[in-house]
């Protein structure tokens, strides 16, 4: 639903009073010895059957609508596992480590991520949480520098700084 993020960002940018931006959804390969993960969040979709590894669920726009399957996300930490949009990438990925620890770091936070509603400041980190703050909140939890990592040119990535926030408290 590529529609829902551009409309996002319209109504996003004129409120802002700034130019609209591309949106990017952050998503993380990790390879250690034990073999490749990946760790994102997207909506569920039985279908992709359980061996997507999910590890926490939350709700999407508000407590009760994620009552509903269909306003419910996951959070999949899953071997071998595969980034649907991948293909899409703009500018990835982004090699951030070849430190096995860190690794295994992030792979040790995957179930611990917070599952806040989505879309919402639940949180008062500032802003929304999402796919990006997922990212940022275990990319930071795990001791890189998150801080550091930044979306092309002329791209967002809302929700990323919310991840930092949250992280940074520990």
């Amino acid at each position: 639903m590529w529609w829902n993020g551009r409309i996002y960002e319209a109504v996003a940018a004129r409120l802002a009073r700034r130019r609209v931006c591309d949106l990017y959804h952050s998503a993380l390969e990790v390879r250690v010895p034990e073999g490749r993960f990946v760790i994102e969040s997207a909506p569920i979709r039985a279908a992709d059957g359980p061996e997507r590894g999910v590890v926490a669920e939350g709700a999407v726009g508000s407590r009760w609508a994620g009552l509903l399957p269909i306003f419910r996300y996951e959070l999949r930490f899953w071997r071998d596992g595969v980034i649907l949009d991948l293909a899409e990438a703009v500018y990835s990925p982004r090699h951030l480590t070849d430190e096995v620890e860190t690794g295994r770091r992030l792979l040790a936070l995957a179930s611990a991520v917070p599952t806040p509603v989505w879309g919402r400041d639940q949180l008062r980190a500032g802003e929304m949480w999402n796919s990006n703050s997922v990212i940022a909140w275990l990319v930071a939890s795990s001791g890189l520098d998150a801080g550091k990592i930044n979306p092309p040119r002329g791209g967002r990535a809302p929700g990323w700084e919310a991840g930092l926030v949250v992280a940074q408290r520990g």
